[in-house]
């Protein structure tokens, strides 16, 4: 069954989808902004990964050439390997994300955000974030999100939410931030010579945003969301030869730290 919610950021309705695409995926939202709209899918391995102490994610964000409506051309006609910006908005989606992974949870997790549509006014990069946290939110995969995340520019004397490309080319202020309904968990991007005060109406301004974003995934969540799976038991750590280590160990790193 197709499930939809929908909520007004800035000055365009922003709509998550589920339940058409990408079926057999652990969680899948379509994610619409304007006419950029990004397919994000979630999945992970049937079995846990042995002797892992940090959590095995991969996050893959890709833009298609006919989201623009073009074709490469040349001798090559298929995609390569990821491009710089595509690399950058993969990080941009893992780091807020990585850290609300439980690390009990020792399958492999692939994220895979796709922008199909670009409509060159609305970025698909903060779209891709809140569609990859919806995506695994309603997956049974265990997650201790939502995240929001919007990106804030100043232009002239106002905030703008969600800025156009063409905002954010004259805007002396533009950060991306992400975060959960408790609090702000990533902050990126540049400016000129601005105001403290002027960043902090900023982020007050991304966090009112972000708690709405979490609210409107915690409602796909109600009518799209699977039974999460269990987490596995955590092993006791049994270190052998503690007090040699220790012995040999630490005047070498007391000697390093306070060298002078």
């Amino acid at each position: 069954m197709i499930q939809k919610v929908s909520l007004r950021i800035g000055d365009t309705d922003l709509t998550l989808e589920t339940g058409r695409m990408a079926k057999q995926a652990n969680g899948a939202v379509f994610a619409t902004y304007g006419g950029t709209a990004v397919l994000s899918t979630v999945c992970c391995s049937d079995k846990d990964v042995e002797g892992l102490d940090y959590v095995p994610l991969s996050v893959d964000y890709n833009e298609k050439y006919y989201a623009a409506g073009k074709i490469p051309g040349g001798f090559l006609k298929r995609e390569g390997r990821p491009r710089d910006k595509e690399i950058l908005v993969s990080r941009l989606i893992d780091r807020p994300m990585r850290p609300l992974f439980s690390k009990q949870f020792k399958r492999e997790i692939q994220i895979v955000p796709t922008t199909i549509s670009a409509d060159q006014v609305n970025p698909p990069d903060v779209l891709a974030i809140v569609a990859s946290s919806a995506a695994v939110v309603i997956s049974d995969i265990p997650f201790n999100g939502p995240i929001g995340a919007v990106r804030v520019c100043a232009v002239g004397n106002d905030l703008v939410v969600n800025p156009t490309y063409d905002q954010i080319a004259n805007a002396k202020l533009d950060i991306v931030v992400a975060g959960t309904k408790e609090g702000i968990t990533m902050v990126e991007g540049g400016a000129g010579e601005v105001s403290e005060d002027l960043l902090i109406a900023a982020l007050d301004k991304a966090q009112e945003s972000i708690v709405r974003l979490c609210d409107l995934q915690l409602q796909l969540r109600e009518l799209a969301g699977k039974e999460k799976l269990p987490l596995s038991s955590e092993a006791e750590v049994v270190l052998e030869n503690r007090e040699e280590i220790w012995n040999y160990a630490y005047p070498k790193m007391e000697e390093a730290c306070f060298v002078k």
